[in-house]
């Protein structure tokens, strides 16, 4: 199972609303040999860490490809650049974010550096599954919607046994 993780809180003059950008890069995402077969409903949900920016819209699509994981984190950072997001710094405001959640339960780098490794991001190298998707309401609420039976392959833990667990970081509001 292919998860993949989206997330908005900034508009652009093409997209007057971040539902309208999600809607956007799930749609390109087929244009580049990633099939959707599932999607969450979309939430409105707070900064993490909590700030004054704008809340964001989240939501979780579930999709196939015949790309390594690798090639598909490529392929949502050009979906993310095309759609006009330009990195400067950690926990900032985005146009559009779309996060490798899981890839057929792999485990990236390996199961020994997970842990050590899960916070990192890296194009080259990713972090699978992604290594704070078990500490984000943002992320498990609208994963629930679609896979609450999915078993984290580091954890041992569904993702309802993971919402139960959690301290939660915010509010998350179906939209």
């Amino acid at each position: 199972m292919i998860l993949i993780g989206l997330g908005s809180n900034l508009t652009t003059d093409d997209f007057v609303s971040s539902s309208e950008i999600l809607e956007a890069a799930i749609i390109m995402l087929a244009d580049h040999d990633i099939y959707l077969r599932d999607r969450s409903c979309f939430y409105e949900t707070e900064p993490v860490p909590k700030s004054n920016q704008p809340w964001y819209v989240n939501a979780v699509v579930r999709v196939e490809a015949s790309l390594s994981a690798t090639e598909l984190l490529k392929i949502l950072h050009k979906i993310e650049h095309d759609l006009g997001r330009v990195r400067h710094k950690k926990w900032e405001a985005r146009i559009i974010d779309l996060d490798l959640l899981s890839y057929h339960n792999e485990v990236h780098p390996s199961r020994e550096k997970w842990l050590s490794v899960a916070d990192e991001i890296s194009p080259n190298c990713p972090v699978i599954p992604h290594g704070r998707l078990h500490e984000r309401d943002f992320v498990l609420v609208p994963l629930a919607d679609i896979a609450k039976n999915w078993l984290h392959p580091m954890l041992d833990k569904t993702v309802e046994k993971m919402l139960d667990e959690l301290k939660s970081s915010g509010m998350v509001r179906l939209l």
